[in-house]
């Protein structure tokens, strides 16, 4: 999966060695903010020094992140990951919202068709219409 917006906020890294191989690690986090009509905020991770040191991110950059989301259960409760596997400077995915600040415009209203009434389907015709198009229905009630 893919996601463009602004780099907002680097939270501090965190580091720590793993119990089970003694290895240590590093994670990364970051805030980036979507550039749509309605921006949303999100907050991801890079793991692993070498990732870190070739996907260098700084506050403000315009980037697009790569990543899984990845969810685990740990004491009953359960935590979501996002963890970018790349970080590319700029909107390499060459969506418009992430270029454009305007909101898209609405077709023209002549080409939709006329919606039903308390929102249901445009298709569907109410019994009252389809009563007296067919009086020879022998309905039980």
């Amino acid at each position: 999966m893919d996601i463009v917006g602004k780099i907002v906020q680097v939270l501090p890294a965190q580091e720590g060695v793993s119990k089970s191989t003694g290895n240590p690690w590093k994670i990364q986090s970051y805030v980036l903010e979507t550039q749509e009509q309605y921006p949303r905020k999100v907050c991801f991770e890079i793991f692993g020094e070498d990732r870190i040191k070739n996907n260098p991110c700084q506050l403000d950059d315009l980037v697009t992140v790569s990543f899984d989301i990845e969810s685990r259960e740990f004491n009953g409760r359960w935590y979501t990951s996002i963890r970018a596997w790349r970080v590319q400077q700029g909107d390499v995915t060459g969506s418009p919202a992430a270029t454009t600040t305007e909101p898209a415009t609405a077709p023209a209203a002549a080409s939709q068709p006329a919606a039903a009434p308390m929102g249901g389907n445009a298709n569907i015709q109410s019994f009252d219409s389809v009563a007296s198009q067919d009086e020879s229905t022998d309905l039980p009630f």
